[in-house]
């Protein structure tokens, strides 16, 4: 899928404009006109919503603030088509269910009438810049939007406003087992944690070590450094920080999996792994710029 370059400023602005992240008279005085306050029953959450957990401790500080100052940030929404009244939550959903808790009758609301695509760009877009989203929910919203609107990763970094190595990054921890997802949704992993555990041949039992042993990011990448890579048997020797440090770095700015292997002799080998055609065009296109 392609964007204009017209069309990705008019996108950009109308959702800093919606989202709050735009300060000018302009964007206040047509918020303030699509801004409106309906009773919260009239409002439904959206279940493409990528956000999917919300703790209890988060609700209930939330929940604390309406009661004392109300809801600061309106919640944005949609018509329901031949709804009527109804609308359908964006982005807010946390918002709306504390202010039910804190037994408010009406909220702050911006209705705007977008698309099904629109929608989940809006609602990743929002929760991310809240950091609302654990890691594995950012990246279930990524893969949503690629699966169902055909989006590249570049063409989605340039709408969620990221670069193309953290979309990258994001999506390669859905290749993780089941256990190591649970330990993302729990907080029991960050995604550094879990970005260090996606090449190693067991990523499961090396998860179960780092929470058992409370290691940190730095510590746990040491360790899968240590461990078999995915089609590997043996050990891997351990490998100087440097080194270690240099393969991050490479790493992050590619959004894929880099390695350096060093000889006695002073020579050594740089593999970049890539898993689409699409990631391969893209290093390419980086070495040609430089």
């Amino acid at each position: 899928m392609s964007f204009e370059d017209g069309s990705r400023r008019r996108l950009g602005r109308g959702l800093a404009a919606l989202i709050g992240d735009v300060d000018t008279e302009a964007v206040v005085n047509e918020r303030s006109r699509s801004s409106r306050r309906v009773p919260v029953a009239f409002l439904s959450p959206n279940p493409r919503n990528p956000r999917k957990s919300f703790e209890e401790a988060d609700l209930a500080d939330l929940t604390a603030s309406i009661r004392e100052k109300g809801i600061v940030q309106p919640i944005l929404v949609r018509p329901v088509r031949g709804g009527g009244e109804a609308y359908e939550i964006i982005a807010g959903e946390r918002r709306w269910r504390a202010a039910q808790r804190a037994g408010l009758h009406d909220v702050p609301v911006i209705i705007n009438d977008v698309s099904d695509k629109e929608a989940l760009e809006l609602a990743i877009i929002e929760n991310v810049q809240r950091a609302d989203l654990n890691a594995l929910e950012e990246a279930l919203g990524y893969q949503q939007l690629i699966d169902e609107f055909d989006y590249t990763q570049t063409a989605l970094a340039d709408v969620i406003g990221k670069s193309r190595p953290h979309v990258a990054n994001t999506l390669r921890l859905l290749k993780l087992p089941d256990s190591v997802k649970t330990y993302l949704r729990e907080g029991k992993l960050t995604a550094g944690h879990a970005r260090a555990l996606v090449t190693v041949n067991d990523p499961a039992a090396v998860a179960a070590r780092i929470v058992e042993g409370g290691l940190t990011v730095r510590d746990a990448e040491a360790l899968t450094q240590q461990e078999p890579r995915r089609g590997e048997t043996k050990p891997r020797p351990e490998k100087d920080a440097d080194t270690r440090a240099l393969e991050r770095l490479l790493s992050d700015m590619l959004g894929l999996v880099v390695t350096i292997d060093h000889r006695r002799d002073g020579s050594g080998t740089l593999r970049v792994g890539y898993s689409t055609l699409e990631q391969l065009d893209g290093v390419c296109r980086l070495l040609k710029r430089e």
